[in-house]
């Protein structure tokens, strides 16, 4: 199934050229294509972060709505290209780097296929080695939108279970705490989103208004300790406090009212930035 819709992510920004000849690809392989962009900012490099923004968004799209993701550090490399099929039947047009960890463990991968550079990359850039974005995925991504080709087209199929996956933090359930890690930030805000989903929270049978015992730190180096209010949203504590609450994603997120969390407190993401939420003892 296809439906003519073409989503764009990459870690190239706007600054120059790089996203509109993406687009100008995808158009001209099929100019009735709608292009959309989920975001160009992604850290430079930050596989993980690529990640993260996918699986926060696929969800909210159709059926059959095709995926370009570009966070390729290793572009020219033997990593493979790869097109994999979502359990709600979409498509994400990637390397096969470890962008696709999230979206194997949270939304759920049928199958995957390996694109063939000989069938499915745009002609007259066999020697162009680091715009694969371009080439390859743009190229790739808006045939397989526009139904020029079929999934069985892209090329060989691979095995799911083989797909590149980036380490991730397990929960970890104690009497009477909760152990995760700052997957993400809420970047414009600067709150953090936890790896901790709200049915992982709720071993702590959290009320609204109860306060708890937030933990955070970068590898063995505690960063920051205090009681945070337990809130249904950022309003339920006065400007400039903290407040714990259960975000868009249901995953437990730690916020400053009207306020950038992570740069108050010098807070950064990923395995190595770990959280505890320990329930206060009346």
């Amino acid at each position: 199934m296809h439906n003519n819709l073409l989503v764009l992510q990459s870690d190239f920004g706007l600054v120059d050229g790089a996203v509109s000849a993406m687009i100008g690809v995808a158009l001209e392989e099929s100019p009735t294509l709608k292009i959309h962009h989920l975001t160009h900012d992604i850290t430079p490099y930050n596989i993980f972060e690529g990640s993260y923004r996918l699986f926060q968004t696929v969800d909210y799209w159709p059926e059959g709505t095709t995926f370009v993701s570009v966070v390729d550090p290793g572009v020219g490399s033997k990593r493979k290209s790869v097109v994999a099929k979502t359990a709600k039947n979409q498509y994400i047009v990637t390397p096969d780097n470890g962008t696709l960890s999230f979206i194997k463990k949270h939304v759920g991968i049928v199958a995957i296929r390996e694109i063939s550079e000989v069938k499915n990359r745009r002609a007259n850039t066999e020697f162009s080695y680091t715009f694969h974005g371009r080439d390859v995925y743009a190229y790739t991504g808006a045939k397989l939108a526009s139904g020029h080709i079929s999934f069985e087209e892209v090329g060989p199929e691979l095995s799911v279970e083989h797909i590149v996956e980036i380490p991730v933090v397990e929960t970890v359930l104690e009497d009477n705490l909760v152990k995760g890690a700052v997957d993400i930030l809420d970047v414009r805000f600067g709150s953090l989103w936890t790896s901790i989903t709200r049915e992982e929270f709720n071993h702590l049978s959290p009320k609204f208004g109860e306060r708890f015992e937030v933990t955070i730190y970068n590898n063995d180096m505690l960063v920051y300790q205090n009681q945070v209010t337990y809130g249904k949203s950022f309003a339920d504590v006065r400007i400039g406090q903290p407040i714990l609450y259960i975000n868009s994603l249901y995953r437990v997120g730690l916020a400053i009212n009207q306020g950038s969390f992570a740069k108050a407190y010098n807070v950064g993401v990923g395995a190595s930035w770990h959280i505890e939420i320990k329930k206060m003892e009346n």
